[in-house]
């Protein structure tokens, strides 16, 4: 049983995990979709939505919250894009999605990977807006029966 392991371990050690999670979540967010492995996806989606959550509020203390959790006091050469990551978060995203409760990616897979036949997906950003809502099917036809 899995009782309080929350954390897909990727075959890696904690550090670069988590190096691995935040370089992922960047390029998400710069380039709004990566292709990659579904367990990876799964792990880096938690991150991104909170990412965007946090952009959402927009105060200084979660600008501090995510300059802390993508890392970006790094060497000068990752700096600047990580900087960049930051303002398209809380500049274009967070307007992006102010109608939107979550649930900011999607997942699509694509079968299996040609070299060691993991299982590979595509993760993106959904489009922007308020999801769409579910339609009742019974309440359509009943709409057309009384207009006809």
């Amino acid at each position: 049983m899995r009782h309080l392991r929350k954390v897909a371990k990727l075959g890696r050690n904690s550090g670069h995990r988590k190096a691995l999670l935040v370089n992922l979540a960047c390029s998400i967010i710069l380039h709004e979709q990566v292709k990659t492995t579904v367990t990876r996806a799964k792990e880096v989606r938690r991150l991104v939505d909170r990412l965007i959550t946090f952009a959402k509020k927009g105060t200084d203390a979660h600008r501090r919250l995510t300059v802390a959790k993508l890392k970006v006091n790094t060497p000068a050469d990752k700096a600047q894009t990580k900087k960049d990551v930051v303002e398209k978060l809380f500049s274009d995203l967070a307007k992006r999605y102010e109608q939107r409760n979550g649930g900011y990616t999607r997942i699509l897979r694509l079968g299996t990977r040609i070299g060691d036949a993991a299982p590979a997906c595509i993760i993106q950003l959904v489009e922007a807006g308020a999801p769409a809502a579910k339609k009742d099917a019974k309440k359509e036809v009943k709409k057309e029966e009384a207009a006809s």
